[in-house]
């Protein structure tokens, strides 16, 4: 069963469980879409402070997007664990020849790629969610701002955890071209959730 569809019960017993899937990066990835869907909710309210027409098309365009984002970051729970897999099944492929081998190899580095690229797309999400949230602080109600503090911080743990996965399966990647695109994205994303929180919590009090 997919893991999002599993009830929140059920979900938590997978995490607890010995099984190494789904762990940290599943949860980090969790963890966004409920700060997005937060910022998609308190979008939706009535009673906003949107004054004008434009106003009110910026908010509901915000709502939109973090519902959009909060979507990807659904499917990336299930992706970050499947990636994980890939590695382990990579590992247990033979080795007994040279081509077996190189073939191993390759398999990988390939598995790591996967496992790179899963929580540094759930950075880039919760970056891009943490933007919209200042548009929904700054337009959104007044009295639902410590619902978008708490959609705020989601994204922000999330960003956090998701980092340190990227940072724990970069170590085991041999392209120096690769790891400083990485690099570089995770500074990037780092350094956008950073300006847009701050931008954030002043809007909406915190």
């Amino acid at each position: 069963m997919v893991l999002t569809e599993q009830t929140v019960a059920t979900f938590l017993a997978a995490i607890r469980s010995s099984n190494p899937t789904p762990g940290g990066g599943s949860a980090s990835a969790l963890a966004g879409a409920m700060g997005a869907s937060l910022l998609a909710m308190v979008a939706g309210l009535p009673k906003s402070k949107a004054a004008t027409a434009e106003d009110a098309e910026r908010l509901n365009a915000a709502g939109n997007r973090c519902a959009a984002i909060a979507s990807e970051l659904e499917t990336l729970v299930e992706r970050d664990s499947d990636a994980y897999n890939q590695v382990l099944a990579a590992y247990k492929l033979p080795k007994a020849t040279d081509q077996e081998r190189t073939a191993r190899s390759a398999a990988i580095q390939a598995g790591f790629r996967a496992a790179i690229a899963a929580p540094l797309a759930v950075m880039r999400a919760c970056a891009a969610a943490a933007e919209q949230g200042v548009v929904i602080a700054t337009l959104g109600l007044a009295s639902a701002s410590s619902d978008v503090q708490v959609g705020i911080e989601l994204l922000n743990a999330a960003l956090r955890g998701a980092k340190l996965n990227v940072e724990t399966n970069l170590g085991s990647m041999k392209d120096a071209e690769y790891l400083a695109k990485v690099r570089s994205d995770l500074e990037e994303f780092e350094h956008a959730i950073a300006h847009e929180t701050s931008a954030a919590r002043e809007r909406a009090g915190g």
